[in-house]
Parts: structure tokens; C-alpha cells; sequence
């Protein structure tokens, strides 16, 4: 039987625009995916508990209200001093481009802006955890 990937979609901050997140949430879901959604308000120590107790294998981060270089690189951090810096993680929001090319620098994996079609971030999830063909 094959495992679903398993994802963790999450409103990270005092950010409270979660159309989008949820969003993104319902297509994976629908495609497939296993979502867990934690909702608004989570703190990054809150998504990082989270996604290792529910053992996913991605987190999705959304966050719109501009403090993503200091909430995202906190959750790649957070990541890592628990030893599980293995989890693939995104983003979505209105971030910069300069701000992209260091938050990829520090691990992000991929980030989306406004106006991603849902299919490019279920191709993108989906190809980053294949199966490799026998």
C-alpha cells in the first residue's frame, strides 16, 4: 500500500489571512496529500511540535504580514536542533525576491507567491517525494 505524503499547512505569526492557506490545505487534501492544518496564530516552536508529532514529511508556511525573515528561518531552525531537519519546507506570501534567495540559502525548499495555480504546488510536493521507479 503506498503512504500518502503528509503535510503540515500552517499560518505562522499574528498573520490572519488564512484563505489562501486554507486554500492550498483543501486542494491537497483533494489531490491526495494527508493535510493537517493548525490554523491561525501558531508560533514557529508550535508548527515545528506539530509537524514532528504528526510525523509529516513537509511543512507548508504561510504568512503575509511581512515578518518572514524572522519566522521562517525560526522554523528551519527549530527543525534542525530537534534533528529533523529532513522535513522538506515551503512557503507561500508575498515575500521579495531578495528575501527568497536567503531563505533558500537557510533550507526553504520552495516558496510561492500570489496567484500560484494549487496544481503547481501539488506537482512541485509531488515530485520532490516519488517513488523512485524500479
Amino acid at each position: 500500500m503506498e503512504r500518502k505524503i503528509k503535510v503540515l499547512v500552517a499560518k505562522i505569526g499574528l498573520d490572519g489571512h488564512d484563505r489562501g492557506a486554507k486554500v492550498v490545505a483543501r486542494a491537497l487534501r483533494d489531490a491526495g496529500f494527508e493535510v493537517i492544518y493548525t490554523g491561525i496564530h501558531q508560533t514557529p516552536d508550535m508548527i515545528v511540535t506539530a509537524a514532528i508529532q504528526e510525523d509529516v514529511q513537509a511543512i507548508g508556511l504561510s504568512h503575509l504580514s511581512g515578518a518572514h525573515m524572522t519566522l521562517f528561518p525560526k522554523v528551519l531552525e527549530l527543525l534542525k536542533a530537534k534533528g529533523r531537519g529532513d522535513i522538506l519546507v515551503i512557503g507561500g506570501g508575498i515575500i521579495p525576491e531578495p528575501d527568497k534567495e536567503k531563505l533558500y540559502a537557510l533550507g526553504m525548499a520552495k516558496i510561492f507567491g500570489p496567484g500560484t495555480l494549487t496544481q503547481e504546488i501539488i506537482d512541485y510536493l509531488n515530485s520532490k517525494f516519488a517513488e523512485p521507479k524500479k
